[in-house]
């Protein structure tokens, strides 16, 4: 017997959310201030009730949001690596991770609040996307690419500064300089 909470979603919810998430990222990313639900509705083309049968509040849509970025980048590394070479995914992911620092402008006031109340788990994040930096260093290592002395919590410094600088989209051009610097600076041949 088939019950509600084993039965698929239909197609049409399934692409609503999808939707529905891919706007919020849209709109969090370009916005100065949190967009209204209504807004992201709007903008998805759903009504406000098809927004809030897939997340009834906006913490739910905060984090689902927050999670698909996660999801993306530490999918990411692995999916670079298997059509790059380590130095051109490293610097690819560098972009990936620029976009999911860029995504939370919209969505900070919200998101700091549920790091501070614990539903976000910040240290979980950060562990794991130090493990997809990691990954694609030690394949770099591996192959003779790049330095052997860098860890992943120094590159994941070294994007934090660059974003804190050169995070807002004026800015794009000197954050993607910022960025090839730090290349060269991990390259095996830089080092020595």
């Amino acid at each position: 017997m088939v019950t509600a909470e084993t039965r698929r979603p239909r197609a049409d919810a399934t692409r609503n959310r999808q939707q529905l998430l891919d706007v919020a990222t849209s709109l969090f990313t370009s916005a100065q201030a949190e967009p209204s639900m209504r807004a992201i509705a709007h903008e998805a083309g759903v009504g406000i009730a098809t927004l809030y049968r897939h997340f009834p509040t906006r913490e739910s849509l905060v984090d689902a949001v927050y999670q698909d970025q996660v999801s993306r980048l530490t999918t990411g590394a692995r999916e670079l690596l298997a059509q790059l070479d380590p130095p051109a995914a490293l610097r690819r992911w560098m972009d990936l991770f620029g976009e999911w620092i860029a995504t939370k402008n919209g969505m900070l006031d919200t998101l700091l609040a549920m790091v501070e109340s614990g539903e976000i788990a910040h240290a979980d994040t950060r562990t794991e996307l130090l493990e997809a930096i990691e990954h694609i260093l030690e394949a770099g290592r591996a192959s003779g690419e790049l330095r052997a002395d860098v860890s992943a919590e120094d590159v994941a410094a070294a994007l934090v500064g660059i974003f804190t600088v050169a995070g807002s989209p004026e800015r794009e051009a000197m954050a993607a300089r910022l960025l090839n610097l730090l290349m060269d600076g991990l390259r095996l041949s830089a080092s020595g």
